[in-house]
């Protein structure tokens, strides 16, 4: 099940974390390292049957502990050349202003991830581009213009890596 920006998943709240047992907890982590993992690969590894690992993992998905599945793609090799974080001050923090925002950020497609902080940055944006003219296009001639921005900060990154999400299954 998936949700629109804005939109609460309802069933998530139904099911609290601490509904969530050990086998649960192990298959997220596997599915974590390698989403790849078949089905008759992953129930071997939690020990459990086909069957029930698919059920389980229906069940993850079902109520958004699984939001998705994802290939990691070599930015080279789809011709992003530079990537960067812009960090973004805004004037006025009222809730239209910050929905109008997050939406128009959202719905570029530069946009890699997009995170709302506390603190002197108000948001924060990875962006893929495909050389610095086009970041500058992003920044000058689209972010930068929104009413909603004061102060706008980019940062060229030199290389990225991502370390897996660490999961304590130790759940009983």
């Amino acid at each position: 099940m998936q949700t629109m920006p804005g939109q609460t998943n309802k069933i998530r709240k139904e099911r609290p974390i601490d509904t969530l047992d050990r086998i649960d907890f192990e298959i997220v982590a596997a599915l974590a390292k390698n989403a790849r993992l078949s089905n008759k690969e992953l129930a071997a590894h939690v020990g459990l049957a086909q069957s029930s690992c698919l059920a389980r993992v229906r069940r993850l998905v079902e109520s958004g502990v699984l939001r998705g599945f994802h290939a990691d793609v070599d930015p080279d090799a789809v011709g992003i050349g530079v990537q960067a974080m812009i960090s973004l001050q805004t004037g006025r923090h009222t809730r239209a202003n910050y929905h109008s925002l997050r939406d128009f950020l959202l719905a570029l497609p530069e946009v890699v991830a997009f995170y709302h902080l506390a603190g002197r940055t108000d948001f924060l944006i990875h962006v893929a581009t495909r050389d610095i003219k086009h970041l500058h296009e992003v920044v000058v001639q689209r972010v930068a213009t929104r009413k909603e921005i004061q102060h706008v900060e980019t940062s060229i990154i030199f290389e990225y890596a991502r370390s897996e999400l660490v999961l304590d299954c130790d759940h009983s």
